[in-house]
């Protein structure tokens, strides 16, 4: 055997704005790596230091210094590691979304990303001038091409690192959650590892930030864009690869493990249960407030809360009216006993009786409508927001992709809430979602997957 460079994939989840935090989750995952894992190089993802997406956040006063602090220290700490972290380098020309290549206490290479996404969630052309190509480094006595996500995606950086020497690449990523968007990356780079001959390191964020998922999936691939590491999908952890090069120079990965695939189904709820975790953890609130129904929407939207948060920081609340049925009442029930969460029922007869009592006037001579509706949902919110101002736990929106394109809900009612889990859920999705976590373990009553969607909110 010839040559080796031990290559890690560390798929963090960092914390946006938390230098500092993101500076001893690098040292910790390498130190980790070093000792237990063997590896010489570690990876981390795009814009390491800063988390991603930085925003606005990269113009605040202060911010700059931070982000040197956190170079200097990661510099300071690890003498006797390499690494390649993401960070934003300010300059006196603009910001560059920058990958360092940190040897032994010194920044060997700074690679600056050259092609910027200005589509769908991307805005960087906002907040970072383009770099130049390529960037290509010695690292431990191999010859490293660098980039970062979106370089990969076009062919010219791999074609200028191939020509500048590069015996393969290392590509760091913050390439967020779509459904078949693993597939795409794999299809990309794999196409990039056949132009040019080379094989590559792929490392991706993993977490939610707002209202962005990152999956993980961290992969190897080697020059036939053939791939022989896929690190698990929404998950931390650090994965090795040794890349050994040969007696004529050409370098090839070592085969390890491959994460199967999820289905479509076991994908995007993954991605749900990790979306709505990160989102209460970050932001500090101690739980959820969960409006049910008896419908579908808002069993789900239970589950996942569950899933992600454990069933003592869940309250869930019926808030039935003069049209709930008693099915519904039976399945909500049901279902809360199901998961063992909290459960509440307080009803808005009264508070619906005052309101319509208040504006009879206004109302004279006029035949009840959707504004009647409108009303109940209402007195629902005021009482979900009234639960999670006293708790501080933040109130859930159960509504979905269908009924918002469509615009089938309640303006200051069923929309209200900090965070909509299944808003780019369709609702037949939601159906396909409800079955399968139901295929994990009975959590949703049959009866709510079965029976014919209905508001309840009128005779």
């Amino acid at each position: 055997m010839g040559e080796s460079l031990r290559i890690a994939l560390a798929q963090l989840n960092l914390l946006v704005g938390d230098v500092q935090g993101n500076a001893a989750r690098v040292i910790a995952a390498t130190r980790h790596a070093r000792s237990s894992l063997g590896a010489d190089l570690v990876l981390f993802p795009e814009l390491t230091l800063s988390g991603y997406p930085p925003e606005d956040l990269l113009f605040h006063r202060g911010f700059r210094r931070q982000i040197e602090e956190g170079l200097a220290r990661l510099r300071r700490e690890l003498t006797d590691a390499a690494v390649m972290v993401g960070f934003p380098e300010y300059t006196g020309g603009g910001i560059y979304n920058s990958a360092a290549l940190i040897a032994h206490g010194e920044i060997t290479a700074i690679h600056r990303k050259a092609e910027l996404p200005n589509y769908k969630v991307f805005d960087e052309k906002r907040y970072f001038q383009a770099g130049a190509q390529p960037t290509v480094a010695d690292c431990l006595g191999f010859r490293v091409g660098l980039l970062v996500c979106e370089d990969i995606w076009q062919p010219e950086a791999a074609e200028l690192a191939r020509a500048d020497g590069a015996q393969l690449l290392l590509v760091i990523n913050a390439s967020p959650y779509e459904i078949h968007k693993q597939r795409e990356r794999e299809d990309i780079a794999g196409q990039r590892a056949r132009d040019v001959g080379l094989p590559l390191a792929y490392v991706n964020l993993v977490g939610g930030q707002d209202e962005l998922v990152f999956d993980g999936n961290s992969f190897v691939m080697d020059a036939h864009g053939e791939v022989l590491m896929r690190a698990p999908p929404f998950a931390e952890g650090t994965y090795l690869t040794p890349f050994v090069r040969d007696a004529h120079g050409e370098v090839t990965p070592q085969a390890g493990e491959i994460a199967s695939e999820l289905s479509d189904e076991a994908s995007v709820y993954g991605a749900l249960v990790l979306g709505v975790r990160d989102y209460v953890r970050k932001h500090g609130f101690p739980g959820v407030v969960v409006g049910l129904s008896g419908g579908i929407d808002s069993a789900l939207t239970l589950a996942i809360a569950v899933d992600a948060l454990g069933r003592e920081c869940v309250q869930a609340v019926m808030m039935p009216s003069r049209y709930t049925s008693d099915m519904s009442l039976a399945d909500a029930r049901e279902q809360a006993g199901l998961l063992g969460v909290k459960y509440s029922v307080l009803s808005i007869e009264g508070m619906f009786d005052s309101t319509l009592a208040a504006l009879k006037d206004e109302f004279a001579g006029r035949a009840p409508d959707a504004t009647e509706e409108n009303i109940q949902s209402r007195c629902r919110m005021l009482l979900l927001m009234g639960l999670s101002n006293k708790t501080g736990r933040m109130l859930l929106t159960t509504g979905n992709k269908s009924e918002m394109a469509v615009g089938y809900a309640t303006l200051y009612g069923d929309m209200a809430g900090g965070f909509a889990p299944i808003k780019d859920c369709s609702k037949a999705l939601v159906y396909r979602l409800a079955n399968y976590r139901n295929s994990l373990g009975r959590v949703i009553p049959q009866r709510v997957i079965e029976r014919a969607p209905s508001a309840e909110l009128r005779p």
